[in-house]
């Protein structure tokens, strides 16, 4: 802590110094606010924002029974944040690490790594995942942040409403309407690190009922380096492009499809670029029969590509189906559930020695949910009772029950706790994964894994103090079970590995955020994490792992935005992050500070300069076991945005 202390009284100093001048024009100008939603997003509208991924229905935020918070466009705008996990950065409730150019190890409640499997994540509506490792591609996940409304981000089990594989939290990401992006839309930037990046959009309403855009945007960033200063040559391209319509032909219809592709050379070992496509489709029709009563189906279809860079290659076909309907039973009871399908294809091109075996499968998911809401007490207090059945290739049956109660004792403050059961399905990669030291002689080979699973315990506390003050308090206590292992086969040799189900163990913490809308043009947001994970080798597993889960967490995580829009159509927004040091493989703790000054120098025009990991001049986030520990360095960059 004492550097983050150290560090905190430069950034403060600073800060005072940088910002003096603006204050004082501030003040001797009377001139309107600049074009923000600093001023139309109080802190009370703030805390009323409606959120979808608690109930999968609009609630209020303050009634939302859960540990969400909401990253706002205006939050990743001020932020300088250059693609979707940089943003992410902005969620407290998070675990957030940069690993190399292109690789992020991103998670909830612990258990990160580059390849965590323990967090579902959603873009509209689409699932984002690869039953490979049951974990998230984040080098292909490529959007036009202007287009993004907002990340709504759960802490804690989801898995009632959302289904296996929202063990620790999810996150989902939701775009803007196409009747919300009418226009041309540019940007252009170039810089250190983000050595090119650019996006063209253009919407347009073709009637009151009928509007779309298309867009194209593309980067290319430059590489990190190794701690001894050597360029790591694992730099990484990208291009992504796709078109919304949007379609009201009725008042209560709202019809919407989309398509998108992507293409993406991403080089995280450097030296063998991996190639990555994908292509996906989706259309939604959502019913309003009232205000209390509704439904909607979704189809959509993913195609993704993946060659690794050794001739080792992935194609997977995704087809899902979705349906839920709500209803008001009576007057003090509402009901949501539905019913889903999802077919996945998956086929690896294996190597001769390593691979997956069989190397085509075809995986199905069967799902079932109902959630029951009941008032209690008007205004004052609601239960929620949810469960989710689901059928997966691998085990079978699974049930994923949950219990929230929501208490609002006065109009400002809100109490809540939640128990919840979810489960994480085997991925390929725990039963059919093999890496033979000879023909017929495997090193690792395949097992009948279980599921992991987890039984979670939520207490949390909503206030607003002062109205431009609010403040949330999450805290939890998580028991798991059948935890992934790696078991060493019989003596001597102790081969073939496999993986079993032989860790449990506690996880618990406590994760603090709090918002304060200092004047009309000035607002802090900020939180703090404390989490600590106790796990353990059950009786009869000789897990090789030692129970470390393949996972590194730290236990303290901070982080300071603030926005500013000053008027002259100038606006500053800071980002300062600490994270606490991580315990296997060792790295050392670190502060964090990006800066963003930004001019909108005539209608439609801004002009923008970020500086990322100002304070140093690099420093290591995350380390995979075996690559070497890569430094994430110091950069800028200038952007040049035309709004129409």
């Amino acid at each position: 802590m004492e550097k983050f202390t150290y560090h905190l009284r430069r950034v403060l100093s600073a800060t005072v110094f940088f910002a003096m001048p603006l204050l004082s024009v501030a003040q001797e100008r009377e001139v309107p606010l600049s074009v923000s939603g600093l001023k139309k997003l109080s802190v009370e509208e703030l805390m009323n924002v409606e959120v979808t991924s608690v109930s999968k229905r609009s609630e209020k935020l303050t009634q939302a029974a859960s540990a969400i918070q909401v990253i706002t466009r205006d939050d990743i705008r001020q932020s300088g944040a250059s693609n979707v996990p940089e943003a992410l950065r902005l969620a407290t409730n998070l675990q957030v690490a940069q690993v190399n150019a292109s690789q992020w190890a991103i998670s909830a409640r612990g258990f990160n790594n580059v390849l965590a499997n323990k967090l579902l994540v959603l873009i509209d509506g689409r699932v984002v995942y690869t039953p490979m490792y049951a974990g998230v591609f984040w080098d292909v996940q490529n959007l036009v942040l202007e287009d993004v409304e907002r990340i709504e981000v759960i802490s804690g089990p989801g898995g009632a409403l959302w289904g296996a594989n929202a063990v620790n939290g999810v996150i989902n990401i939701i775009t803007k309407s196409s009747t919300e992006t009418t226009g041309i839309f540019a940007e252009l930037a170039a810089g250190t690190l983000l050595r090119t990046q650019g996006s063209l959009r253009y919407g347009k309403k073709i009637s009151d009922k009928l509007s779309f855009r298309v867009y194209g945007t593309a980067f290319k960033r430059g590489p990190t380096h190794f701690e001894d200063s050597v360029e790591a040559n694992d730099g990484w391209k990208m291009a992504t492009g796709g078109m919304q319509w949007d379609w009201l032909p009725t008042e209560k219809n709202v019809v919407t499809f989309q398509t998108n592709l992507y293409n993406g050379r991403p080089d995280p070992d450097g030296g063998s670029p991996i190639v990555a496509r994908g292509t996906n489709l989706l259309s939604r029709w959502t019913h309003t029969v009232s205000p209390t009563s509704g439904f909607q189906v979704q189809l959509y279809y993913d195609q993704t590509w993946r060659d690794f860079g050794n001739e080792f290659t992935e194609q997977l076909k995704t087809y899902d189906l979705d349906a839920q309907h709500r209803f008001r039973l009576m007057r003090t009871q509402e009901i949501i559930y539905g019913v889903g399908v999802r077919a996945m294809d998956h086929e690896v091109e294996n190597l001769e020695l390593f691979g997956f075996f069989p190397g085509n499968k075809s995986l199905y998911l069967y799902n079932a949910f109902i959630q029951d809401e009941i008032t209690l007490a008007e205004d004052r207090l609601r239960f929620t009772a949810g469960l989710k059945i689901e059928h997966n290739t691998y085990t079978g049956f699974q049930y994923q029950p949950s219990a929230r109660l929501n208490w609002t004792p006065g109009a400002r403050d809100a109490i809540w706790a939640a128990v919840s059961r979810a489960v994480r399905n085997p991925a390929r990669i725990d039963r059919e994964f093999f890496i033979y030291i000879l023909p017929d002689l495997p090193l690792i080979a395949g097992s009948d894994f279980k599921s992991e699973e987890v039984l979670a315990y939520e207490l949390g506390w909503r206030t607003q103090p002062r109205e431009n003050l609010s403040i949330a308090l999450s805290t939890f206590y998580n028991v798991y079970d059948n935890i992934r292992s790696a078991e060493p086969g019989p003596p001597p040799f102790g081969i073939p590995i496999t993986f079993g189900n032989g860790v449990k163990g506690d996880t618990y913490g406590a994760e603090l955020l709090a918002t304060l809308q200092v004047n009309d043009w000035w607002r802090l947001r900020g939180g703090y994490t404390f989490f600590k994970k106790e796990l353990a080798v059950k009786p009869g597993s000789a897990d090789s792992n030692e129970a470390s889960a393949e996972s590194n967490d730290p236990t303290h995580q901070a982080l300071l935005q603030s926005s500013m829009s000053i008027p002259g159509g100038i606006e500053v927004g800071a980002v300062l992050r600490y994270a606490g040091a991580l315990p296997d493989p060792v790295v050392d703790e670190y502060v964090g500070l990006d800066l963003r000054v930004a001019w909108n120098m005539v209608k439609g025009f801004e002009l923008s300069a970020v500086g990322q990991n100002l304070l140093q001049k690099g420093h290591v986030e995350f380390v995979p076991e075996s690559p070497a520990p890569k430094d994430i360095r110091r950069s800028v960059y200038i952007k040049l945005a035309y709004r129409l």
